[in-house]
């Protein structure tokens, strides 16, 4: 075992790494076709458990080379000569799905095997006819591939791998009811492989892990880090005047499940609270100023995991334990240096990951580098995110959002909303009338930012009994009481990636 390997978080029995003269030698050719003379690190890595056919959660960054990781393996994986599904690689978005499915094609030419993409925002046409052909590849956002498994368009019977690429980002998203929904479409869990890819690890990626995957085992390729437990210590530049706005992009953006937002004086955490009250978000503070009573009601919430955002000074937030904390925001670089460690160290627990974001202005961030080069940080400065930035992750959220509620209508109620497309059509042409428009997806977007649809341990505690609800493992979750069969439909049509 090399040094390097040593420094990493590997699965028990580890495998030793592999090079591209050790490849299969249809995976040589593709790698000669991509023009790759040798692997990159995580591919070295992670390709081994691959083939081992080890379910394997894999801590990657994006531009790491995962994509070929995983679709190398796959691609050994695929009968040509079988026109059905037989891997589905469910992504965030439909700029990664297209980025998937073209390096898939590159690395599968000439070999027989079909790559289908479907996501949402385009016509269902091309999707269709590339399931039709029988593609053995699937790459897609899990509510379109929702939509042609209820379609019987795509059938995934046959499926031997399934990938989940950017998972924290995919949960973030709001996919997570969609992917519980795909999962009623698998088969029983030990007949396929599971992979999951993520920059993080908080315990809600790690809960998906165990819904979809079979004894999951962790690959870290965070070379300084021995374990998956890590906080990654951001800062924002951003102008004085502009924190606060700053705070509310990062939240909408990041969509954390929870968030202790650290503040210097009680003025400051009392204004920051109206500010993430009044744009809509779940959040309540904690300072010396409040009545006994308030202050246990705070504690309760966050006790029970009910509140998702509380802003605190650091005196009132000593002894809060927050065990699955996936975010800690710093509004202020504290006064004293060692507040940093405490504030930061609130994150990052028993075996999971967290962020530490500080937000800086021009002079504040000489004192954070201070902090930084006195307890060893490495700091990664991250751009303040803009509008522009807002809107487009916003938009696409709640547009996953609002088709996963459109899914659920059955025939009557899909009638009755029919009387409204002319006046919607009507509305959106108008510049005057379409602020309408928006204001109601406003109210949409505000009701889910008072909740967050993320796993929970309930959803697979090891006590609860197996009933004729469940496929593959997954459980209903809503107490119908209805028995919910595996819709087979046509197969559908993929490619191998890599």
């Amino acid at each position: 075992m090399t040094d390097s390997s040593r420094s990493l978080a590997q699965p028990s029995n580890p495998l030793p790494e592999i090079t591209i003269d050790e490849l299969p030698q249809l995976l040589r050719e593709s790698c000669a076709r991509a023009g790759w003379d040798s692997l990159m690190d995580v591919q070295q890595r992670a390709i081994p458990y691959l083939l081992d056919r080890r379910d394997l959660m894999i801590q990657s960054k994006t531009g790491s080379g995962k994509t070929g990781a995983f679709l190398l393996p796959i691609m050994e994986r695929i009968n040509p000569n079988h026109r059905t599904c037989q891997s589905l690689i469910l992504v965030p978005t439909r700029e990664l799905a297209q980025q998937v499915t073209r390096e898939a094609e590159m690395l599968s030419e000439g070999s027989g095997i079909a790559v289908a993409s479907v996501y949402g925002g385009v016509k269902y046409g091309p999707q269709l006819r590339a399931l039709e052909r029988g593609s053995q590849i699937v790459v897609g956002t899990p509510g379109r591939v929702l939509d042609h498994l209820l379609r019987g368009s795509l059938s995934l019977n046959d499926i031997e791998v399934l990938v989940f690429d950017e998972a924290d980002r995919m949960l973030s998203m709001g996919f997570y009811p969609d992917m519980k929904e795909v999962q009623r479409y698998l088969p029983e869990k030990n007949r396929y492989n599971a992979y999951l890819f993520s920059a993080t690890f908080p315990a809600h990626v790690l809960r998906l892990a165990q819904q979809f995957l079979t004894d999951p085992e962790l690959l870290s390729l965070s070379r300084d880090q021995v374990h998956v437990a890590e906080v990654e210590h951001v800062f924002c530049l951003v102008p004085g005047m502009d924190k606060d706005r700053t705070l509310v992009r990062l939240l909408e953006i990041d969509n954390p499940p929870n968030a202790v937002i650290f503040c210097n004086t009680k003025a400051t955490v009392s204004f920051v609270t109206v500010v993430l009250q009044r744009f809509g978000f779940d959040a309540d503070e904690l300072s010396a100023d409040l009545s006994q009573s308030k202050r246990e009601h705070v504690l309760q919430r966050i006790k029970a995991g009910s509140l998702r955002y509380l802003v605190a000074t650091d005196l009132a937030g000593r002894g809060i334990d927050i065990p699955e904390l996936s975010h800690v925001i710093q509004y202020e670089v504290p006064e004293d240096p060692e507040q940093y460690i405490h504030r930061s160290g609130r994150t990052g627990r028993a075996g999971l990951s967290g962020q530490a974001i500080t937000l800086v202005n021009g002079r504040e961030i000489m004192d954070l580098q201070r902090i930084a080069k006195r307890y060893s940080i490495p700091l990664i400065e991250r751009s303040a995110p803009t509008e522009s930035d807002v809107a487009a992750v916003v938009s696409q959220r709640l547009t996953v959002q609002l088709e996963a509620r459109l899914r659920q209508y059955d025939r009557v109620q899909r009638e009755r909303i029919e009387r409204f497309v002319p006046l919607a059509q009507s509305l959106g042409q108008n510049e005057d009338e379409a602020a309408l428009v928006a204001m109601l997806l406003e109210d949409a977007y505000l009701g889910n930012l008072q909740r967050h649809d993320t796993p929970s341990e309930s959803e697979f505690s090891p006590d609860e009994p197996e009933t004729d609800t469940d496929i593959g493992g997954a459980n209903d979750g809503r107490g119908s009481g209805r028995r919910r069969r595996r819709r087979g439909g046509r197969t559908g049509s993929t490619r191998r990636s890599r």
